[in-house]
């Protein structure tokens, strides 16, 4: 089901070299979403662990060898996320849009503003 959904250059580029890459490879075999979800959750607990034992501040100032770790792992991320929304049909840009319309209404500053409250609690 990989989609035709109108999506902006750069994910269209990403799109495209991943459906590229996993052809080359005979791995769209694997590629079911429930497989693309799962390893994007692997990935995303790889970008955690750079964090684990940091204070605040140390996660404020990374080592040029852990950013250089946390920027491969960003990337997995990203690219995991850009091949399940490929298989999905879905848009990322429309569905972060409507996302972050749905949390303005959720959040209203005058309740929301310097609280790290869930909306239920607000």
């Amino acid at each position: 089901m990989e989609g035709a959904a109108r999506i902006p250059d750069g994910l269209a580029f990403l799109r495209d070299a991943l459906r590229r890459f996993a052809a080359e490879r005979d791995w769209d075999q694997y590629h079911s979403p429930k497989n693309l979800a799962a390893a994007l959750c692997v990935e995303a607990a790889e970008l955690l662990e750079h964090f684990q034992w940091l204070t605040e501040d140390a996660s404020k100032s990374l080592s040029s060898e852990t950013l250089s770790g946390v920027n491969e792992e960003m990337a997995d991320v990203l690219l995991y996320l850009v091949r399940l929304a490929d298989k999905l049909d879905v848009n990322l840009l429309d569905a972060a849009k409507r996302k972050i319309e749905l949390n303005a209404r959720k959040y209203p500053v005058g309740k929301a503003r310097g609280s790290s409250r869930k909306y239920t609690e607000l």
